[in-house]
């Protein structure tokens, strides 16, 4: 049986369907992560999340959007509770309350992936009693701070001026000195950043301490001191521990302090000059008339 011939079907090839748009890797990326964080909650790995997304906008495109793309971290992050919530403080005692406030630069609410912990440590660290500080950002809530301060040494007065300074001679605070308890004076130009050497000496000798009121520098070169009862103490530049020693002899030896003194001069090695307060001038006798007017 003879097979008839095929016909010929004409198909007609239809156009190809554009495939579908791919969405970008940073979009497939954050949607996975967004449905991650909606069943596991706002934890580290949500954290871990907003970290990963900013690192993979970065590396895809490294010139563009890296404001707003750090704006919608915070954004981000404040939606799903990320806002300050405590700001801790370790080791604050003299720091002014508003200045370290305003340093830190946040307050509860704020969002804490907004908060810059270099840029407030820079702030702290210009603040007078502060010598050191660490800040933290401790996810989800928690500022924490902590300050290294300074150590009150000194009382400085320089032109009538009062200032509290570290050993180093740093000036910390203008007022409230009875919060520090006693604390040695000093006084006159230079006399803040020299203090530590001659406060020094004087506390390895407490007997010669106890009678200094003032330690005076004087042309930024040397010291005075000024005891208790007036007198001034002439030490030699460079030899002041030598100095108050041989002053602390004289005085367990021969009570040389004890005595009424202006000025007790040390500044040569091989000699003591010491010179008496003048003495008050006699009064002269009265005149007749000036007796009969007492009498009467």
């Amino acid at each position: 049986m003879a097979r008839e011939p095929r016909k010929k079907v004409a198909v007609r090839a239809r156009a190809a369907a554009p495939p579908p748009r791919r969405p970008s890797a940073a979009a497939l990326w954050f949607r996975r992560q967004r449905r991650i964080l909606r069943g596991m909650g706002f934890g580290l790995l949500g954290l871990g999340a907003l970290a990963g997304l900013a690192w993979g906008v970065a590396r895809m495109d490294p010139e563009a959007r890296a404001r707003d793309t750090a704006l919608a971290l915070v954004n981000l992050g404040r939606d799903h509770g990320l806002v300050v919530q405590e700001i801790r403080v370790e080791g604050r005692e003299f720091t002014p309350r508003e200045a370290l406030l305003t340093a830190i630069g946040t307050v509860p609410g704020d969002a804490i992936l907004d908060f810059d912990p270099d840029a407030a440590r820079t702030r702290l660290m210009e603040i007078a009693w502060v010598r050191g500080a660490h800040v933290e950002r401790r996810l989800p809530g928690t500022i924490l701070v902590r300050l290294e301060e300074r150590q009150a040494f000194a009382i400085w007065q320089q032109d009538g001026r009062y200032s509290v300074i570290d050993r180093s001679g740093n000036e910390m605070a203008s007022e409230r000195f009875e919060a520090f308890g006693p604390l040695p004076f000093v006084v006159g130009a230079g006399a803040n950043t020299a203090a530590a050497s001659i406060v020094d000496v004087l506390r390895r000798h407490p007997a010669i301490a106890d009678r200094v009121e003032a330690a005076v520098r004087v042309s930024e070169r040397r010291w005075n001191l000024r005891l208790h009862n007036g007198a001034d103490v002439l030490l030699p530049e460079g030899h002041e521990e030598a100095a108050v020693e041989r002053l602390a002899t004289l005085q367990a030896q021969d009570r040389l302090l004890d005595r009424p003194l202006a000025v007790v001069d040390m500044r040569l090695p091989d000699r003591l000059v010491v010179r008496m307060p003048p003495e008050a001038p006699a009064t002269p006798p009265a005149t007749p008339a000036q007796a009969r007017r007492q009498r009467g």
